[in-house]
């Protein structure tokens, strides 16, 4: 097998286990806190930091950076993207929440022209338009009941998309193990200060679903370094729409969601909004973008 098709299958692989990661997360059925599962996936995805380093670079090197308020950025924003992604699968079906965790090329077009002054043609707002169409035809508002995991979702993928412009404007001055290891440390530290009041010992059962959360993820995000290692960017991003594949077969055979025709096509219209967007995005993205951690709505 040619180093192409490595990646193009390490991809899939990837995407994969994040699906497998998500699910755990619902299968908690939320019988934890939300921070206690942030705090232990986060802890659990320290496992990755060995694969993600240089030769001879020193696990503290998670700690160095270059632009301190860009670290702290990535921190916050992996918190705050952990803490929506989790709130969205324990409260929604899994189809429900990765159409709109997949807003995120839509929110990093938007970013793009906000803050790093991007010329963005008819194309590229005809994709962000099409996939708030898409959003509206799921969500259907005035004629369903929303909830906090419709929040948490919206704000999964808004953090995830702040993280990209962030990286895309600043990533080639930070070693990935730096970026990576901001991701880890701002969801271990706000979520297991918010834990404490409540914090009970997860038990054997909870601590099952908490590993495959935590090292699945892990697993899914060395996979996805190698395969962009193997392949350009531009192959590796489409991939991640198969998670919407495994989100509906999970969801129907594990946690038995329904799938109306509505919110299928509402699915469909947010997935051809990012491919798309991602079909824009691959030529603006800068040389040292290797370096940065694959950024998951999660």
């Amino acid at each position: 097998m040619d180093r192409s098709a490595q990646g193009v299958l390490l991809a899939f692989l990837a995407y994969a286990a994040y699906a497998v990661s998500d699910a755990s997360v619902k299968l908690l059925h939320g019988s934890i806190s939300a921070y206690e599962a942030v705090f232990f996936g986060a802890l659990l995805g320290a496992a990755a930091l060995p694969f993600i380093r240089d030769p001879g670079e020193g696990l503290v090197g998670v700690f160095r950076a270059r632009n301190r308020a860009m670290w702290f950025l990535r921190a916050a924003t992996a918190f705050t993207g952990s803490l929506g992604s989790v709130t969205a699968f324990t409260h929604l079906s899994m189809a429900e929440a990765f159409s709109l965790l997949f807003l995120m090329p839509t929110f990093v077009t938007i970013l793009s022209v906000l803050f790093l002054g991007e010329e963005v043609r008819w194309r590229r707002w005809g994709a962000v338009l099409l996939g708030f169409v898409g959003v509206l035809v799921v969500l259907r508002p005035g004629f369903r009941e929303l909830n906090v995991g419709h929040l948490g979702a919206v704000v999964g993928g808004l953090s995830g998309a702040v993280t990209v412009v962030m990286l895309r404007a600043l990533g080639r001055s930070e070693t990935r193990l730096s970026l990576y290891g901001a991701g880890l440390i701002g969801p271990i530290v706000g979520a297991g200060l918010l834990m404490l009041p409540e914090f009970t010992l997860p038990t054997p059962m909870q601590w099952l679903w908490l590993l495959g959360y935590g090292l699945l993820m892990a697993l899914a995000n060395v996979m996805v370094m190698m395969a962009s290692n193997r392949i350009q960017a531009s192959l590796v991003a489409p991939a991640q729409y198969s998670q919407m594949i495994w989100a509906i077969l999970f969801g129907y055979t594990i946690f038995g969601d329904g799938l109306d025709a509505m919110m299928g096509l509402g699915v469909a219209i947010i997935i051809l909004s990012g491919v798309f967007t991602f079909m824009r995005e691959r030529v603006r993205r800068p040389r040292g973008w290797r370096r940065a951690p694959p950024v998951h709505p999660q």
